[in-house]
């Protein structure tokens, strides 16, 4: 079954933890986290002590989407602060870039030393031979259907085959597809019908025409 991802991006941050507990209590899968650094994308957003305070508030798994430059020198800072409060971190996820890293086969491997599932995201111009020698040592794929650095964006259409070559890419193994961009009412089931297992919502969850709750379920119906 397709799970459903809230990305925090997109919640209110001067009542983050309400919105969190509201998020898990609403039927989300996961909690989607997008780390930006400035760097490797044209935006700032929150760093480990955020992640520590907000795993005060839900026992839902984490995906911590590293969108910085040279992500191995964090990979430690941020598995403690998943492992704060006495979270099972096997549950969470730790994901960076291709593009960041040239050693992924070496960062993945060390994720998974430490406990949590390893995951690996391309941009939309990064195709899909990047990892296929990578794949043994990954846990999730994570396809960008925007262009990183922004919430809110428009989805890409042109991904939709992308995101059904990964399928075909990823089948027979345990890797789950996460597609991170765009996902609203309108496109959500195109997304899932081409093979996505994880869908990142923003915008569609904490936007104000509906509470969460109602945003969720409207767009679980919907796949």
């Amino acid at each position: 079954m397709v799970k459903i991802a809230p990305s925090i991006l997109s919640a209110d941050f001067s009542k983050l933890g309400d919105e969190i507990m509201e998020t898990e209590n609403s039927g989300a899968d996961l909690i989607h986290i997008d780390v930006m650094d400035g760097h490797f994308v044209p935006n700032i957003t929150i760093g480990p002590l955020v992640i520590e305070a907000i795993s005060k508030f839900t026992n839902l798994p984490m995906n911590v989407h590293l969108m910085i430059e040279n992500p191995s020198a964090y990979i430690e800072t941020f598995a403690k602060a998943l492992a704060k409060n006495d979270r099972d971190v096997s549950l969470d996820y730790l994901s960076f870039h291709i593009e960041a890293f040239y050693h992924s086969h070496r960062l993945l491997n060390k994720i998974r030393e430490l406990g949590i599932k390893s995951g690996i995201a391309l941009n939309p111009s990064t195709p899909l031979s990047s990892i296929t020698h990578l794949l043994d040592s990954m846990d999730l794929l994570i396809l960008m259907t925007v262009n990183p650095g922004f919430g809110g964006q428009s989805f890409i259409e042109s991904m939709l085959p992308k995101i059904k070559e990964a399928k075909k890419l990823v089948r027979g193994s345990d890797i789950e597809i996460l597609v991170d961009g765009g996902v609203s009412e309108k496109n959500i089931k195109k997304i899932r019908d081409a093979g996505a297992d994880i869908l990142v919502a923003g915008a569609a969850v904490y936007n104000d025409k509906a509470s969460i709750k109602n945003n969720i379920i409207r767009l679980k119906a919907l796949v």
